[in-house]
């Protein structure tokens, strides 16, 4: 194995000798647990943690190492590693954190390739697909759309279903597979490429890790049944982990995602909603909401069934949330200059004999909310 076997290039080579890295070693991280992580190397893997001083200097939780990034790693002892620089990412996959307003969280990084998995069977949803697809477009990491459990539905229903998807994402290819019967996995096979990383996007119990372990040939990944009483998926997957295939491709599994929340994806959305940005241009008012304004090119075109409602709703819905996302940064980039103003203040007043007032003041900043 060579580390382009795992996705180097020289993108990451010119920067390490930029960096004047030469010194340290090369690995990715192929697993995170809590910061600890699991970096593979030409020769082994190796349990690392960062460092004290990439530790303080980090400005959040993004400038932490994550799943599919390159990092400069020394050995300490057997198979432990303390990592000293995270490289450069060619490529963020991300969401707005679950329950932190304005954070966002890493789903993986130096992604090429996003396999988008939907089930056929269960709560099979466009509208989602469409999220996965902008956040793709975001990362400018291809997406390819896998419908899943084929054979559980009938060959009319399939076409059928798939036309659907075709009418309302375009340019997008969609494959078919059946991980029971194994119908597809060899055209899956063949879109995967050496050195090439591909990431599984899907709900839980959509067939992810049942999918990885049919591409690799092994039972890599634990799996389990859907549950019978609610038609949804069991959390398998825990952590998002980065395997090598026998072929080549380098896969990422990650847990069932249940929220997509979107983040500042303009350019994602734009992308994703292709036909509905086009016609946005030819609307009377150039800061149109294409909501109730009168001689809105895109109320038009859904009026006349040229543009699909649903599309047109769930366009609406992330444009929203986008907003409210910028908006909410926005706010908190505010607040944060407040409180360094005030610890510049208290500074200053803790430096002269009025001890008493730097209380007051300190009072007020901790009583700050932020």
């Amino acid at each position: 194995m060579t580390l382009d076997d795992l996705g180097y290039n020289s993108d990451f080579e010119n920067y390490r000798k930029e960096q004047n890295l030469d010194s340290f070693g090369v690995g990715r991280v192929v697993s995170e647990h809590k910061e600890r992580y699991v970096i593979k190397t030409i020769e082994t893997e190796y349990d690392g943690e960062i460092i004290g001083n990439l530790r303080f200097s980090a400005h959040d939780r993004s400038d932490f190492p994550a799943v599919g990034d390159w990092v400069a790693i020394s050995e300490y002892d057997e198979n432990k590693a303390l990592i000293h620089s995270v490289f450069p990412r060619k490529s963020i996959i991300e969401r707005q954190a679950v329950g932190k307003q304005g954070e966002k969280q890493i789903i993986a990084t130096n992604i090429d390739y996003a396999f988008i998995v939907q089930a056929v069977d269960r709560d099979f949803n466009i509208n989602r697909i469409e999220r996965y697809l902008t956040i793709c477009h975001t990362s400018k990491v291809i997406p390819i759309i896998i419908l899943n459990k084929i054979d559980l539905i009938n060959d009319t229903e399939l076409t059928k279903l798939v036309s659907k998807v075709q009418e309302r994402i375009k340019q997008v290819s969609v494959i078919t597979i059946s991980n029971e019967t194994l119908n597809g996995i060899e055209k899956l096979k063949e879109n995967l490429m050496k050195g090439k990383t591909y990431c599984l996007l899907g709900s839980s119990g959509v067939g992810k890790s049942t999918l990885l372990n049919n591409l690799s040939g092994k039972q890599l990944m634990k799996t389990n049944a859907i549950s019978a009483s609610t038609n949804k998926g069991r959390h398998v997957t825990s952590h998002r982990e980065l395997l090598v295939l026998e072929n080549g491709g380098i896969l990422i599994d990650n847990p069932g995602m249940r929220e997509v929340g979107i983040t500042d994806s303009t350019s994602g959305l734009e992308i994703t909603f292709e036909t509905i940005v086009r016609l946005s241009k030819d609307c009377k008012f150039k800061d149109c909401t294409h909501i109730t304004e009168t001689d809105c090119a895109i109320i038009a075109a859904v009026e006349s069934g040229k543009v699909d409602g649903l599309l047109y709703e769930n366009y609406l819905k992330m444009e929203r949330e986008k907003e409210h996302f910028e908006s909410t940064v926005a706010e908190n980039v505010r607040k944060i200059k407040i409180l360094e103003k005030w610890l510049s203040t208290i500074k200053k007043v803790r430096s002269t004999k009025h001890n008493r007032g730097s209380y007051i003041m300190w009072g007020f900043v901790v009583d700050l909310k932020i």
